[in-house]
């Protein structure tokens, strides 16, 4: 670990006194180096959780600034960076740096694509999953298959969540689960179907119990299973991955090239000159308007006609095609434009 002294070891104390982690896992985890990759409502849990663990250096990465409807859910923020305007990833660095200055943090505000997702990767011990969309998500899942780091996979809406640990050529990768990615616009999102911050909570404290796990020596401890937690309806299910176990050619990913990484399957973005708009064209297959409208009913004005879907809402005008291209209105910025894309429409 880079830049900081040998951290003092007090301060985990209670840590260290349960005996499957002890003063050896505790040192590990103080040397060793996690990217968190979104830094919303599970990045946010996930970067405090793992702070106070002691985690030597935290790589946070995230795309987007807050608004004050974040507060219900994502816990490092408060009001005033709300009132600040800063993007998350520096928001969350001012905080953690107060909360532990033992150790690194390094905020980077990028928009996670194929082109950098390797970079933001390398060096990392584990890889963490805090993002908002399917596409990042199968971006980091093929990272980790090529470099060989763990990856843990979380996800959650309304009161329900799920998250699943990937030993790359070990274990099961999210390919194996899901070979493609939901359309877009089929896929229920926080600003459609609601939230509660509970299942925020448990889904990322889930996440980073299995990165500590990781960063500790404890592979063996790993839960090799999909978690699916309910809080409304008061169930815990743990789907059996063994059948899907990769095998002697390595994981799914790593037998199918790479396509998200190529930049194949990545979807493509355009700004519109003299529009203030952003195109957006997604990969694989196209939109259903009819269900994409009824589930935007009552998020903002929605109209439709055969050949598009129109979606006003906030400062936003979201036009989208059947073809999957989707025009983001009140913007110039591609990031912001994915953002608002993930908001409303989904992967």
């Amino acid at each position: 670990m880079s830049g900081k002294a040998e951290q003092n070891l007090d301060r985990y104390v209670r840590q260290m006194r349960y005996a499957p982690l002890g003063e050896e896992g505790q040192r590990k985890i103080a040397s060793s180096r996690a990217l968190i990759c979104g830094c919303g409502a599970l990045g946010s849990v996930l970067a405090n959780t793992l702070a106070r663990a002691g985690v030597g250096l935290l790589r946070i990465v995230d795309r987007d600034f807050l608004e004050l409807n974040n507060l219900q859910r994502q816990v490092l923020y408060d009001e005033e960076d709300v009132a600040a305007g800063l993007p998350k990833a520096i928001a969350a660095a001012n905080k953690l740096r107060r909360i532990n200055s033992q150790i690194e943090i390094e905020p980077v505000v990028v928009d996670v694509d194929h082109t950098n997702v390797l970079q933001l990767a390398e060096g990392m011990d584990v890889l963490v999953d805090g993002t908002d969309n399917f596409e990042t998500r199968m971006l980091v899942n093929e990272a980790s298959d090529k470099l060989d780091i763990p990856w843990v996979y979380g996800g959650c809406i309304g009161a329900e969540g799920q998250v699943m640990t990937v030993l790359p050529g070990e274990t099961p990768c999210l390919r194996s689960i899901m070979s493609e990615p939901p359309p877009p616009g089929t896929s229920p999102t926080c600003d459609t179907a609601g939230i509660l911050g509970g299942i925020v909570n448990v889904v990322a404290s889930l996440q980073a119990t299995e990165a500590m796990k990781i960063l500790s020596g404890h592979r063996e401890a790993i839960n090799r299973t999909l978690t699916v937690v309910d809080l409304w309806e008061n169930r815990i299910r743990q789907i059996q991955l063994d059948s899907l176990a990769p095998g002697p050619e390595g994981s799914i990913s790593r037998r199918e090239n790479y396509p998200w990484l190529s930049g194949a399957r990545t979807s493509q973005s355009a700004i519109l000159c003299g529009r203030n708009a952003v195109q957006l064209s997604a990969a694989g297959e196209g939109v259903p308007l009819d269900k994409l409208a009824e589930k935007l009913d009552g998020v903002g004005e929605v109209t439709q006609n055969a050949f598009l879907m129109r979606l006003a809402v906030d400062n936003y005008q979201i036009t989208v095609f059947p073809d999957g291209r989707t025009i983001i209105g009140g913007t110039d910025d591609i990031a912001e434009a994915r953002s608002v894309h993930a908001k409303y429409i989904g992967s």
